[in-house]
């Protein structure tokens, strides 16, 4: 949502995509896709790619140096700003604006302050389609891993749980939507439980995709 934002200003100019990627797992940090899937993801929307290798159990000091190493690239290539999808956690907005600075670049916050719920209305009145890749344990049933966020989701979202899980309740994967130049044609496949997370394997169905 933060980018379809963006794509929509007529005073910014998106010229990269910024994504973690654990290393040995291949998957995006915390999300848990595949690497291929990101990268297929990313074709659709047509704009390049920054991955950001972090090792598994990132400690900040070595997650902060290899983004500083990463957007010093950017900076160089005359890149001021960076994005972020955040929405109203204030310590991670400080956070980044810290780091930003330190090296002479702002943050951007395109949904910052965006009620969740209304965010959600728009995100199924553009034609968004996801599907909850992970989800924390102690706040949702295991059972919502793995199901796609239609109304139904929300519908059965515990009161506590943030509609746009901003507080870490779960984490999506989208695979359609206003932003793609094609969908993304996925199937679940394997749900695990790691240290009170819960994950579900999404794979692309090649025979839908190749078409």
């Amino acid at each position: 949502m933060a980018l379809h934002s963006l794509l929509q200003r007529s005073d910014t100019h998106v010229v990269a995509l910024l994504t973690t990627i654990t290393e040995g797992y291949e998957r995006i940090s915390m999300h848990g896709v595949r690497r291929e899937l990101l990268h297929r993801q990313v074709q659709s929307i047509g704009l390049p790619l920054h991955e950001v290798r972090i090792p598994p159990q990132c400690v900040n000091p070595i997650y902060e140096a290899r983004m500083e190493e990463a957007l010093r690239v950017h900076l160089k290539n005359g890149v001021q700003t960076v994005a972020f999808g955040d929405i109203f956690l204030e310590d991670l907005r400080a956070y980044r604006e810290k780091n930003l600075a330190r090296m002479g670049m702002t943050a951007l916050f395109p949904i910052w302050k965006r009620d969740t719920r209304e965010l959600i209305r728009s995100f199924h009145a553009n034609r968004f389609r996801a599907i909850a890749v992970c989800v924390d344990s102690k706040v949702l049933d295991p059972s919502f891993a793995g199901r796609e966020l239609d109304e139904s989701f929300f519908r059965d979202l515990p009161p506590k749980a943030d509609s746009c899980g901003e507080n870490g309740e779960f984490h999506t994967f989208v695979f359609d939507g206003p932003l793609f130049q094609f969908p993304m044609h996925v199937r679940t496949g394997e749900i695990v439980n790691r240290d009170g997370f819960v994950f579900c394997d999404i794979l692309e169905e090649m025979e839908k995709a190749t078409k």
